[in-house]
C-alpha cells in the first residue's frame, strides 16, 4: 500500500502564491511518478501537472505560473503555484502509481491523497 498526506494548502488572495506537498510512505517505488490534480465544487476532477523522472507536463490553465518538482531522499513531491486566480481555488490531490498511458486522466493511478483545500480570493 502507499499513502499520500497533502499540505500546504490555505486561503489566500489573488496574486499570492503557495506551496504545496504531498508526502509518499509504504511502496514508495510506486510513487516515482506522480501527478496533482485538483477538483473544484460541482466540477470533475482535473489535472494540473505531472512529474515522469525530470520531465513534467502541465494543464494549460496553470502552465507558466505552477511549477511540480520532486524531493527523491524525502519521497515527497511538491507543487509551487504563483500568480494564483480565484479559478484555482480547488481542493488539490496528489496521485501516484501511475499506470502508464495518458498522464492526464485520473482512472490511471492507483493512490490519491486526502486533498488540500485551497481558495483564492479576488
Amino acid at each position: 500500500q502507499v499513502q499520500l498526506v497533502e499540505s500546504g494548502g490555505g486561503l489566500v488572495q489573488a496574486g499570492g502564491s503557495l506551496r504545496l506537498s504531498c508526502a509518499a510512505s509504504g511502496r514508495t517505488y510506486t510513487s516515482y511518478v506522480m501527478a496533482w490534480f485538483r477538483q473544484a465544487p460541482g466540477k470533475e476532477r482535473e489535472f494540473v501537472a505531472h512529474w515522469n523522472g525530470g520531465s513534467t507536463y502541465y494543464a494549460d490553465s496553470v502552465k507558466g505560473r505552477f511549477a511540480i518538482s520532486r524531493d527523491n531522499a524525502k519521497n515527497t513531491v511538491y507543487l509551487q503555484m504563483n500568480s494564483l486566480k480565484p479559478a484555482d481555488t480547488a481542493v488539490y490531490y496528489c496521485a501516484s502509481g501511475f499506470s502508464g498511458g495518458y498522464y492526464a486522466t485520473p482512472r490511471k493511478y492507483d493512490y490519491w491523497g486526502q486533498g488540500t483545500q485551497v481558495t483564492v480570493t479576488a
